[in-house]
């Protein structure tokens, strides 16, 4: 899936945990889950993917830690460890990415396939039909 596959598919298993409220901004703002990723230099559905494959405690300890540098909601900061737990039992079971791969320094990166797409599969496809099409019934010569 492409990182804008979900628009058009109406939705990714994470909205539930993106878009839940951490709390308000000191200027009375609603700040959801994607936006303190976000302000935190965090690409969101990544990082609600990698949460998800990770073990429920260590998604928890994960979360925590992302949390603790951010200061823009001050209610935060009283029930941390309450707000942290509900927002660790929206993450569905696991994020299922199949298509993924991990790098070097633990970023995810699509897959050979999934980056070219179907496009160059076919082609190879339509060039072995081509070669066996010529070689069971023969090439045409203008002297037949």
């Amino acid at each position: 899936m492409s990182r804008t596959d979900f628009l058009r598919e109406g939705g990714t298993p994470f909205d539930g945990f993106l878009y839940a409220a951490v709390g308000e901004d000191r200027g009375g703002n609603t700040v959801s889950v994607l936006s303190t990723l976000a302000r935190l230099g965090l690409d969101p559905w990544d990082e609600a993917a990698d949460l998800a494959d990770l073990p429920r405690a260590d998604a928890r300890s994960r979360l925590e830690r992302h949390l603790a540098g951010f200061g823009d909601v001050p209610a935060l900061r009283q029930d941390e460890g309450t707000i942290i737990l509900r927002l660790v039992e929206l993450l569905p079971a696991a994020s299922g990415r199949t298509e993924r791969q991990v790098g070097k320094q633990g970023r995810t990166l699509p897959s050979t396939f999934g980056a070219l797409g179907a496009g160059p599969l076919i082609a190879v496809l339509l060039v072995i039909l081509f070669l066996a099409q010529g070689f069971f019934f023969g090439a045409v010569s203008p002297g037949n």
